[in-house]
């Protein structure tokens, strides 16, 4: 029987690609872990998670959680749920604009409050932000989502700034193209090869990948790493 270690971790947006790979990852090293996703039920919670729906284009889906949160008192906060539409700037409906700084900032800010009282009372806790290299560089049709991005890496340093003396780490995990089922379906196989060539190692990343560096930055491993955003992404926005 596998050994449960001490610490609770959550993962949002944890029922597929980069965000199951860190759920796996927690699992297999004994951790309790509760995952979000959109749908109603998941057949992910009849293995090592906990599952709980949420909606964090949901102003009242995110307060609903963040109750949650402050019962299930976690040590390890990863908020990997995030939207991303690609449209011209003039075209961009407030609409949208609004729903993604939702999903992508506000969710994350609202959780990151849901959770550091209890944090800050143990003395302990980690907290990492799924960003993207989109918070780092910018393209054609990504205005709505770099802002996104920008806007959660300027919160978590600014929250490394405020938790670190409570020994609350806080970082953001930037991932570049990951090879993942979303992607595929939405670049095909040649859009991909055409990305991958673009990258100095020559292919896209894989979510286990990112997985590994998440799991390190959440553990007691990391004693003084904090308020970083880092890019894993093959070379892509240093070469």
């Amino acid at each position: 029987m596998k050994k449960k270690n001490i610490r609770k971790v959550v993962v949002t947006g944890g029922s597929r690609g980069i965000g199951l790979a860190i759920a796996q990852k927690f699992s297999t090293r004994g951790f309790e872990v509760l995952i979000t996703g959109t749908k109603p039920s998941s057949s992910l919670k009849d293995r090592d998670y906990e599952y709980y729906c949420a909606d964090f284009s949901s102003p009242q889906s995110v307060q609903d959680f963040s109750i949650v949160l402050r019962n299930y008192e976690p040590d390890i906060l990863i908020n990997n749920a995030g939207i991303n539409v690609v449209t011209p700037f003039e075209e961009i409906s407030l609409e949208t604009f609004i729903k993604i700084q939702q999903v992508n900032v506000i969710a994350p800010f609202r959780l990151c409050q849901a959770v550091i009282g209890n944090m800050k009372k143990k003395q302990w806790g980690r907290i990492v932000n799924i960003a993207s290299i989109w918070s780092k560089i910018s393209k054609s049709g990504r205005a709505s989502y770099s802002t996104s991005k920008f806007g959660l890496d300027g919160m978590s340093v600014a929250i490394s700034a405020e938790l670190s003396q409570y020994n609350i780490l806080v970082n953001c995990v930037s991932p570049g193209f990951i090879d993942t089922d979303l992607t595929r379906s939405t670049l095909g196989e040649e859009g991909m090869r055409k990305i991958a060539n673009e990258i100095p190692i020559k292919r896209l990343g894989n979510s286990t990948e990112i997985a590994t560096l998440v799991t390190w930055l959440a553990s007691e491993e990391n004693t003084y790493l904090t308020g970083q955003n880092i890019a894993i992404d093959g070379g892509f926005t240093r070469v």
